[in-house]
C-alpha cells in the first residue's frame, strides 16, 4: 500500500506551525515558531500582533519543514489546515497559505477542526482502539468525546462556562504568575500543600464542567486575605487550586467510563500537558482497568503534527474542501 504523506499547517493562536506526517502515525519533520515571549509582556496572546506574527514567520517556518523533511510539495498527498476554532485573524494567515498551496500544486485540502487535531495526537503515540472516551482539556475547550470510530464524534459533556485552561491562567494572574500561567502553577503546586478550602464545582450527574465559580472562590480568596492583611501562601493556594480542579474532572471522566463501559481513554489538548493531571488519570486508568493515551509534551500544545494525523483520517474518510474554505472563530467538533 502506498504511503500517504499530509502536510498539516496550524495558526489558530501563537503558534506558526507546518509538519509532515505518514499514514498519520510518524511525524516526518516539523517546524514551530512559538510567540510566548511576545505576548508575556501582555499577560495573553494579543490578537492583532498574533497575526502581524503569522505573516511574518509562515514562509519561514513552510522552508524550514520542508528542509527537514528532504521533500518538496511533489511528495505531499494533501494538506490539512486549521479552519477553527481560534483567533480569527491568526487562522486566516495559515488558512491563505494552505489555500494557495492547495491552488498552485493542485493538491486535495483537508479541512481540519482545532480540537479534532488534539484527539488526534494520540494517533501519533499509538493506535486508537475504538470505543473510546476522549478528554479534551484546553485553553478554550473542557469537554468529554465519545468516539465510535474515526471522525465519529459525540459530545457527552463539557464546559458550562470558563475552559479548565483559561482558568488556570486566570488564577496564576491572581497568584502573581506570569503569563502562560498553567504551567507554573502546576510547578509551584509540588511545593505546597492543600491548606485553603476551595468549593469542588458542579457536582451533580451529568458529564458536564463548571470552573467560574472555582475561579471566583479563588479570587474572593484572594483578596479577603489581603484585606485582613495576611501573606498568602501561594504555593498553598496552586496546591489548593490544582486540587480541587482535577478532582471536578476525573469525577466526571471516571463516571463516563463506568458508565459507557470504556476501556480506552485519551486525553487532549494543552492542559494535557499538566502533570498533576497526567498522574490523576493515570491512577483512574489503573482503578478502572482501562487503557490511558496522553501525548507527549510536544504533541499536547498547539501543533501542525497533530493537524496532519487528524488530516490523514478526515482524508481516508473522503473529507475535501473547496477554495471558498473560510475560517471560524467559533465551531463545534460535534
Amino acid at each position: 500500500m502506498k504511503d500517504t504523506y499530509i502536510l498539516g499547517i496550524e495558526s489558530s493562536c501563537d503558534e506558526t506551525s507546518v509538519s509532515i506526517v505518514k499514514n498519520g502515525t510518524e511525524e516526518i519533520a516539523t517546524s514551530t515558531s512559538t510567540q510566548i515571549d511576545i505576548h508575556k509582556d501582555f499577560g495573553g496572546v494579543v490578537p492583532e500582533i498574533a497575526s502581524r506574527h503569522h505573516v511574518k514567520n509562515v514562509t519561514m517556518v513552510l522552508e524550514d519543514c520542508f528542509d527537514k523533511a528532504n521533500m518538496t510539495m511533489d511528495d505531499i498527498d494533501a494538506i490539512a489546515i486549521t479552519y477553527g476554532p481560534g483567533l480569527i485573524g491568526s487562522l486566516l494567515i495559515g488558512l491563505e497559505t494552505a489555500k494557495t498551496l492547495a491552488f498552485i500544486h493542485n493538491k486535495p485540502l483537508i479541512p481540519v477542526h482545532h480540537i479534532a487535531g488534539h484527539i488526534y495526537a494520540n494517533s501519533l503515540v499509538k493506535e486508537l482502539k475504538f470505543p473510546l472516551l476522549a478528554l479534551v482539556v484546553s485553553g478554550g475547550h473542557t469537554e468529554i468525546i465519545e468516539m465510535t470510530d474515526h471522525y465519529k464524534f459525540n459530545k457527552l459533556g463539557g464546559t458550562l462556562d470558563d475552559a479548565i485552561g483559561e482558568c488556570y491562567d486566570k488564577v496564576a494572574r491572581v497568584i502573581g504568575l506570569e503569563y502562560p500561567g498553567g504551567p507554573k502553577i502546576d510547578k509551584l503546586a509540588k511545593e505546597g500543600q492543600p491548606t485553603y478550602k476551595l468549593p469542588v464545582p458542579l457536582k451533580d450527574d451529568s458529564y458536564n464542567f463548571s470552573f467560574s465559580g472555582l475561579k471566583s472562590a479563588v479570587i474572593n480568596l484572594a483578596h479577603n486575605e489581603e484585606q485582613r492583611g495576611n501573606k498568602l501562601n501561594e504555593a498553598d493556594l496552586a496546591t489548593s487550586f490544582q486540587k480541587v480542579a482535577i478532582e471536578s474532572i476525573t469525577t466526571k471522566i471516571r463516571k463516563a467510563i463506568v458508565e459507557k463501559n470504556i476501556k480506552t481513554v485519551i486525553v487532549a489538548g494543552g492542559v494535557a500537558a499538566n502533570q498533576g493531571l497526567r498522574a490523576a488519570m493515570q491512577e483512574v486508568a489503573e482503578e478502572l482497568n482501562v487503557d490511558l493515551s496522553i501525548p507527549p509534551m510536544k504533541y499536547c500544545t498547539d501543533n501542525a503534527t497533530m493537524i496532519a494525523a487528524a488530516g490523514y483520517y478526515a482524508y481516508l474518510d473522503g473529507r475535501r474542501a473547496d477554495l471558498t474554505l473560510n475560517s471560524k472563530s467559533q465551531d463545534k467538533l460535534c
